[in-house]
């Protein structure tokens, strides 16, 4: 047995719930028997990369589900979908308007594509400190008034806290330039399939929509799928590049899974959905009244949020940071949040989860919320907690771009002494994998600020040679950019 398997094992008879990824929750759909179904390419089984028979019926399957033209499964995650995406409706060397909080695949995919990316800057909102809102649509307008040269627009919505982009407005302004949109809709798989939830981006008017199925639907992880619709982008392009992008090994076990969820969600979705719509209610009514604990709310569109998906759970501890709370829910409580930031902490929840599951994280935040009633509130600590940011706000500071970047000459330096010099590597928290700074942008003493707090707090930052994350590659030639 390897020690893999055997924690692996050990973890999934625990009590520790898990309001997290995958959506499954260890106890919905997937695939339970695992080693008799993982088998390869044999005959009667089809070819994921030529579908001729039962596989090309069930990204069919998954196409009527959706009402998308035509849905492809992707077993790399949405990363190869996002990656796929990007090379299917540009050229190299050319350009892409871009939502400065999109996922660190797409920067990769602009990266080795040697796109110039030009930024949507989602406005901030002040409600619990979130790291960005909606994408406006008037400022895709004016970007596209402004570039000609641009050729496709890519937007994040939902974000991993649950933002919504009104992305029937953009998908007509991009449409009327002649410009693909393409929608990282990771987080919204289960968009459309009841009242509570916004609609999907594939029935907005989005060309390429992509899903990963295990974030918030009952389905394996690394399983995701790409739709595509309409006449400004190409069938066979896509499928060209998800040959590139993806194993030419694929998992049947996973797409075994994406089968299953999409079969279940056909023929029990509407009764999972109406459950999981009736606990979240129960869940938010609950929280209403709690004192030093805040729970973000819904009903709350605006000119910063077009929309919220309330699945995505956002928690606050007044006079605590996200870390405090997640590590409080985590040890006393045996609940495991999916992420924890500066301020707040999210839990994810799905069709997956139980009403003992919600029951458990609203009576874990009564107590917890009694508990800090009790104690005087350390308005240091407060204020601290809202200094960190997730660095999408350092607007215009690319000097290059991110291909670039990586092929001019490198000088490793301490990361306090890069104020003005030009980053070499990205720098992010995970999750969400939001790069803070992108090769060929300039880096800021705001940026070096909100980077000290977070690995004063313990968090891990990512993307640098350096793990430590004392030193940072910086462009050589291009030091000290005033």
């Amino acid at each position: 047995m390897s020690g893999l398997y055997d924690k692996l094992k050990e973890y999934g008879k625990s009590d520790y719930y898990p309001f997290h990824m995958p959506g499954h929750k260890r106890s919905l759909g997937a695939v339970p028997e695992v080693r008799d179904i993982d088998i390869t390419e044999i005959e009667g089984f089809d070819n994921l990369h030529h579908p001729e028979g039962i596989l090309r019926d069930a990204q069919k399957k998954a196409a009527d589900l959706y009402g998308s033209q035509e849905t492809y499964y992707l077993i790399n995650g949405s990363t190869s979908g996002i990656l796929t995406a990007i090379f299917a409706c540009t050229n190299q060397r050319g350009k892409i308007l871009m939502a400065r909080n999109s996922h660190k695949a797409a920067y990769h995919a602009a990266e080795i594509r040697e796109l110039k990316a030009v930024y949507l800057y989602p406005r901030e909102i002040g409600e619990m400190t979130l790291p960005g809102g909606s994408i406006l649509p008037e400022d895709v307008r004016t970007a596209l008034e402004k570039d000609k040269e641009i050729e496709a627009v890519f937007v994040t919505s939902p974000t991993y806290e649950g933002v919504v982009s009104d992305i029937k407005k953009i998908a007509e302004i991009a449409h009327s330039f002649g410009k693909p949109l393409i929608v990282d809709e990771a987080h919204g798989a289960h968009f459309g399939f009841h009242p509570v939830f916004p609609q999907s981006s594939v029935k907005l008017g989005a060309d390429i929509v992509i899903h990963s199925l295990h974030k918030t639907m009952p389905s394996l992880t690394q399983t995701a799928l790409l739709h595509r619709n309409g006449i400004l982008t190409d069938g066979d392009t896509i499928r060209k590049y998800l040959g590139i992008f993806q194993t030419s090994s694929p998992s049947y076990v996973l797409m075994a899974g994406i089968d299953v969820c999409v079969e279940m969600t056909e023929m029990k979705g509407t009764e999972l959905f109406r459950k999981f719509a009736k606990c979240l209610e129960e869940f938010y009514d609950s929280s209403r009244n709690l004192k030093m604990i805040r729970v973000l709310q819904g009903g709350m569109r605006n000119g910063d949020m077009f929309d919220r998906d309330l699945s995505k759970i956002i928690i606050e501890a007044r006079g605590k940071s996200g870390r405090w709370l997640a590590e409080r829910l985590r040890e006393t409580y045996h609940l495991e949040p999916e992420m924890e930031t500066g301020t707040y902490v999210v839990a994810l929840t799905s069709v997956g989860d139980s009403r003992e599951g919600f029951d458990r994280l609203s009576k874990a935040l009564q107590k917890i919320d009694e508990e800090l009633c009790s104690k005087p509130v350390d308005n240091t600590r407060e204020e601290a907690g809202k200094k960190p940011y997730r660095g999408i706000r350092h607007q215009d500071s690319a000097v290059m771009t991110i291909a670039q970047a990586g092929r001019c000459e490198h000088e490793t330096i301490s990361l306090n002494e890069s104020t003005g010099c030009v980053s070499g590597e990205y720098i992010y928290l995970y999750p969400p994998g939001i790069p803070m700074i992108v090769p060929g942008e300039k880096i800021s003493k705001e940026l070096l600020k909100s980077l000290e707090w977070y690995q004063r707090e313990g968090f891990s930052l990512q993307g640098m040679k350096d793990y430590t994350g004392n030193n940072i590659d910086i462009c050589k030639q291009n030091i000290f950019i005033v």
